[in-house]
């Protein structure tokens, strides 16, 4: 099981908000029926590799099929094949090691 997280960037849009370039985005992954988690800061996949690159694939294509001129696309893949992971398995790690030291309050809580 692999973690992916992917940020597209549309450019030449006419506007410096991206807020319909990234729904639209986000509906292509939707159709692919993976477990997906969106940040402020990008998109957040899991699923086989080989699966998860054509779904980015997807993703970079789906801002031109919207207008734009120019997509960038920054795709981080991490590949774990001795055990199964999940989004979340790792912030759950840092906040179960966290706890073990002086109580610390835990991370990767949105803010309220």
């Amino acid at each position: 099981m692999a973690l992916m997280q992917v940020n597209v960037v549309p450019l030449g849009t006419g506007s410096t908000s991206v807020g319909e370039f990234v729904a639209g985005i986000i509906k292509t992954v939707a159709r692919a029926g993976v477990v997906c988690k969106l940040t402020d800061m990008g998109t957040v996949i899991e699923g086989e590799a080989e699966d998860l690159l054509k779904i980015a694939a997807r993703m970079h294509e789906t801002p031109f099929l919207k207008g734009a001129k120019r997509v960038i696309t920054h795709i981080s893949i991490d590949d774990r094949r001795d055990k199964k992971v999940g989004i979340g398995d790792k912030v759950a790690s840092i906040n179960s090691r966290l706890s073990l030291e002086n109580n610390a309050p835990p991370v990767g809580k949105e803010a309220e």
